[in-house]
């Protein structure tokens, strides 16, 4: 091989070594791309408005965690939404949407009834729902401490005589279930202190929202012993799930749908019933105390059922009649039970 073939090779050679070098200080020494920060919100310039922190349907009561201020635009800005500056937010404590508000919207002083505005107790009312007030008694009341817009069951407690052989049955019964508060004491609203604390304070009266039928039983359980409250649980809904989806007052949605299925469960749980009636007597709390109602005194039983048997049991009780046939002979009817004899 001749001088200048060498001269050429080893020439390409060193070439493709520094191009070799220059490309690998391009890969390792090229700066790791910066991920952009993310751009805050943009400021909004304009005074700030009350909005609803969630969906309040009507008939809704108002409390402290429903509303909150909120910066607006100032071209938006409408001369009924609340200002911050000239509202007092406990002062609305208490008042019911009258026109549905969705989560984020201004609040419009005609979308809210204030107590003592005409129409109020009406607005706080549902579709095809009645107000019935109850009168209890204080240490049947939680103590003071249901407020407008708290769920709670309706239990009854009465005496039941039944007869002369012992003392009287005593028995506790739920009757109705999730009912929605409107009012205690004709009053709509919580009281606060001046630290904006909720003052309890005990009642004597409560109205409530029940549909027609359950209006009409609770005209009924006044009269038959005294009433008292118990106060539910926000979260108390799951056993009422149940037993609608049994029941068919429900129907679970198609598919996964995440509002048809929270339609659902606000359905239940705005919905009061009365439900499978639960109950305790006496006994399950005393053992002097009876479980059943007392039985007729021997003296009414005889005139009933005729004289008591040798063995002390009252024979014309076992005798069971079967349906009766009026036979009708000139001016004599006679009554024959079918199968017996004339």
């Amino acid at each position: 091989m001749d001088g200048r073939k060498i001269i050429l090779l080893v020439g390409a050679l060193f070439i493709a070594a520094i191009t070799a070098f220059l490309a690998r200080s391009l890969i390792v020494g090229s700066a790791t791309p910066v991920a952009s920060a993310v751009q805050p919100p943009p400021q909004v310039d304009g005074p700030e408005v009350l909005v609803a922190t969630r969906a309040l349907p009507v008939g809704t009561i108002l409390d402290a965690t429903a509303l909150k201020f909120q910066p607006w635009p100032r071209e938006l800005v409408d001369n009924a939404y609340f200002l911050k500056k000239n509202t007092n937010l406990k002062s609305l404590q208490g008042t019911v949407v009258r026109n549905a508000i969705t989560a984020g919207q201004p609040v419009t002083q005609g979308a809210l009834v204030k107590p003592g505005d005409s129409g109020f107790l009406a607005a706080a009312l549902g579709p095809g729902m009645r107000a019935v007030t109850v009168p209890v008694q204080a240490q049947a009341a939680v103590a003071g401490f249901v407020f407008p817009g708290d769920r709670i069951d309706l239990m009854l407690t009465q005496t039941v005589p039944g007869g002369g052989d012992g003392p009287p049955l005593k028995v506790t019964e739920t009757i109705l279930r999730n009912l929605r508060v409107l009012a205690t004491d004709q009053r709509t609203d919580n009281t606060v202190d001046d630290q904006g604390k909720t003052v309890v304070r005990t009642f004597s009266s409560v109205t409530v929202e029940a549909t027609p039928k359950l209006a009409e039983k609770i005209a009924v359980a006044q009269t038959l012993g005294s009433l008292s409250l118990a106060l539910r649980s926000i979260a108390d809904n799951s056993a009422e799930l149940e037993e609608a989806i049994a029941s068919g007052a429900v129907s679970v949605p198609d598919g996964n749908d995440p509002k048809a299925e929270k339609a659902m469960l606000l359905k239940i749980a705005s919905s009061p019933s009365s439900g499978k009636s639960t109950f305790a007597t006496g006994a399950d709390v005393s053992r002097f105390q009876r479980s059943t109602v007392p039985g007729k005194p021997p003296s009414e039983m005889e005139g009933r059922l005729g004289p008591r048997g040798a063995d002390g049991s009252y024979p014309g009780a076992n005798v069971a009649k079967g349906p009766v046939v009026r036979v009708a002979r000139g001016n004599n009817v006679t009554e024959v039970t079918v199968g017996g004899k004339n």
